[in-house]
């Protein structure tokens, strides 16, 4: 990963992009891809849609969504404490004691989530998993008066967001889900060989997907591909408490991860792991029942149906503020599409056989 690509996932990491008010991280993706893609736009949704060679007559999709999860201002009491909704799947738990910021038209207003002190607790409540109601965001506020002036309703809320550096290239953040997808898209649009270059690639930074997949639907549908790849985060197994025999086996620092199951189509998938194999880089298989929610999963189902596949990197504590990402798996990701798009061409046949199970 070099300087320029590792800035731009600092900036991504800690500039705010909660679902559904995505606004502020898209523009850093926009500054970004403008210097390599040959079209950046932005769609009504939000959607940030950069493409190369986009008059080729097979279309490919990428898709890394750019929304975190969230909160967003509820309701201010009269003391000036404010009530929180959830902008995504929260485990409640993780938010106790965090630092946070309300991202406002006036700039960023600091605050942390308050709860009643585990010393006041009944004991019936000790037992008791807290609900989002239980916590509220004190910003230090006198009085309703002072929070209203501050803050508005409907204002996104992030934990603090910070970048820290582990051992052995990996990083922790609280939205590598998924905006390690998304760098990985944009530097595969980057890494591609010009000259090698036969397909149309559009890498898409979708929106909403924590609340649905929702700019992967409407991106998908205007940009019509044939073959979609969704690039996302998935589970770690390799720390304590999670059993690979009931998720899969998937390592941090093994490389990527190449899906297969009745979301992926199977000559894409066979295609993935040629190109990994060709290219000497790692990766990792993982098995799936069922769609999973990722982007890929209405990607494949658009239209008349997309050749769709799902590409992951390994990360743990998934949905909290310290989500860990290994630096070199995500430069796996990044150089397996780029690897796979320049081997594509309008001959290419997506359509199963017995020859690609």
């Amino acid at each position: 990963m070099d300087e320029k690509s590792r800035a731009f996932l600092d900036k991504l990491l800690t500039t705010p992009s909660p679902s559904g008010y995505e606004q502020p991280g898209q523009e850093v993706v926009r500054q970004y891809v403008k210097d390599f893609a040959d079209e950046v736009r932005t769609d009504v949704l939000g959607n940030v849609i950069a493409g190369r060679n986009v008059n080729a007559p097979l279309r490919v999709m990428l898709a890394g969504h750019c929304d975190q999860i969230g909160l967003s201002v509820l309701h201010i009491d009269e003391n000036g404490y404010i009530s929180v909704v959830n902008l995504g799947g929260w485990d409640i738990q993780v938010l106790i004691g965090q630092h946070v910021t309300i991202w406002t038209k006036n700039g960023p207003v600091d605050g942390v989530i308050g709860k009643k002190p585990i010393h006041l607790l009944k004991d019936e409540e000790k037992k008791q998993v807290p609900k989002i109601t239980d916590l509220w965001v004190d910003i230090g506020a006198q009085n309703k008066e002072e929070a209203a002036a501050a803050v508005r309703i409907g204002d996104p809320i992030t934990v603090k967001m910070t970048v820290a550096e582990l051992k052995n290239n990996r990083i922790a953040a609280s939205a590598t889900d998924d905006k390690a997808g998304v760098w990985v898209i944009m530097e595969a649009l980057r890494r591609i060989d010009a000259a090698k270059l036969k397909c149309a690639v559009f890498a898409v930074s979708t929106v909403q997907e924590e609340l649905g997949t929702r700019g992967a639907i409407t991106s998908a549908f205007g940009v019509n591909p044939q073959v979609g790849i969704a690039v996302d985060v998935t589970f770690a197994t390799d720390c304590p408490t999670i059993e690979a025999k009931h998720i899969g086996e998937v390592k941090i620092g093994k490389g990527a991860v190449i899906d297969r199951g009745p979301n992926m189509n199977p000559a894409v998938v066979t295609r993935l792991c040629d190109a990994a194999e060709a290219n000497s880089i790692p990766f990792q298989l993982s098995a799936s029942g069922s769609p999973p929610g990722t982007d890929a999963r209405v990607i494949q189902m658009t239209r008349d149906g997309v050749a769709s596949a799902l590409v992951s990197v390994p990360n743990r504590y998934m949905h909290s503020p310290v989500e860990v990402v290994s630096l070199d798996d995500m430069d796996a990701c990044a150089d397996l599409l780029a690897r796979f798009l320049e081997n594509l061409d309008e001959t290419a046949d997506f359509i199963p056989n017995k020859d690609t199970l």
